[in-house]
């Protein structure tokens, strides 16, 4: 039996290895050059450029990185994914980042499922400035139901940058008298809101303070539960928020303008005695955890609310525990003028950000 001479892979192995040493130091200093950008969109478009790019040294020109990285073994292919991953919140929120898909369909509020939601004050004879409901009409309710929420928006347009686009989204909550089985009481939905929304946002891309104004939109909302008089409750807004975050800090700000309708088809022309005319929402992160923060309201009348949130790392496939407390009006549409406090727990399929 012949035993190959190891001659021929002795001379072959320096070629193979060649371009692997011609690009070690130049692509440190490329690497090097891309982290000492501040913007994320410019370094991000810079680590792109560098991957399909091929880098020049002293005897030539080596293979783009993007080919020396994936050999096996490429470690530094790992590295520069970790770099080149997004670390804005509301940038991969609003698919801000350039190579981000034109036509997107993803996640807006956090999409959840509350199975025990306790109220201290159960609003079992909703009220009206236009109508009241009769002693007839009351319906005992459970202080302990169901609520659930989905929401989703879909991108239907954005420039090549990515800096402007355009949304359409929904987002549907329900509160489900789910452990209700009292004679003539079948468990029903106490009540559902729709909310469909039309949204252009843009992404500003300014620093103040150590802070990063990362988002700006405008846009008109209709919410409404879809019932008949006299529970019927609806309003339409036109809309602008801000967003700003620093590191895992994200802080939103937005104002409202209601659209007025006429009297004899407003079901709650007091709606923004109660529910004022902006909130103020705060999102954290941290070790996988995230915590938000919401306040509304209006001075003038006193009247409005704060919602506190809690979401742990996942911990059934993608499904994160939840934890929900409210107190305030508003809840919901039926419970726009309506004071009660609210604790929930369940489990959540996506966050505020």
């Amino acid at each position: 039996m012949r035993i190959p001479s190891p001659r021929p892979l002795a001379r072959v192995l320096p070629l193979l290895l060649l371009p692997v040493t011609a690009l070690a130091t130049p692509l440190a200093e490329a690497l090097q050059s891309c982290t000492g950008i501040t913007d994320d969109l410019t370094r991000l478009a810079c680590y792109d450029r560098l991957a399909e790019q091929p880098v020049a040294d002293g005897d030539g020109v080596s293979p783009p990185p993007s080919r020396i990285l994936a050999l096996p073994g490429g470690e530094a292919a790992r590295d520069l994914a970790r770099v080149r991953r997004p670390a804005s919140h509301i940038d991969t929120a609003w698919g801000f980042a350039p190579d981000s898909s034109r036509y997107v369909i993803a996640s807006h509020r956090p999409s959840y499922l509350l199975p025990a939601r306790y109220t201290d004050r159960p609003n079992e004879q909703p009220f009206s400035p236009l109508m009241e409901l009769t002693d007839a009409d009351r319906v005992e309710l459970d202080s302990v139901e169901a609520k659930f929420q989905f929401s989703f928006k879909t991108r239907l347009w954005a420039s090549e940058d990515r800096r402007w686009g355009l949304w359409g989204a929904y987002t549907q909550q329900s509160q489900w008298q789910v452990y209700n089985d009292r004679d003539g009481v079948s468990r029903p939905f106490r009540e559902t809101n729709y909310m469909p929304e039309l949204i252009l946002s843009y992404r500003p891309d300014l620093s103040l303070g150590g802070f990063h104004w990362r988002l700006l939109n405008v846009g008109y909302n209709h919410q409404s539960n879809g019932r008949a008089e006299p529970l019927s409750r609806s309003w339409d807004r036109l809309f602008a928020e801000v967003a700003v975050e620093r590191d895992d800090l994200v802080l939103s700000a937005r104002l409202w303008h209601r659209v007025q309708e006429s009297g004899n088809r407003d079901d709650n022309p007091d709606i923004t005695d109660y529910l004022g005319y902006g909130d103020l929402t705060a999102f954290w992160r941290r070790d996988g955890h995230s915590y938000t923060l919401m306040l509304r309201g209006r001075p003038s009348t006193g009247k409005g609310a704060v919602q506190a949130t809690w979401m742990t790392p996942p911990v059934l496939g993608p499904l994160r525990a939840y934890a929900q407390v409210f107190s305030g009006y508003g809840e919901s549409m039926i419970d726009y003028n309506w004071r009660q406090n609210t604790l929930g727990f369940g489990l959540a399929l996506s966050d505020l950000y």
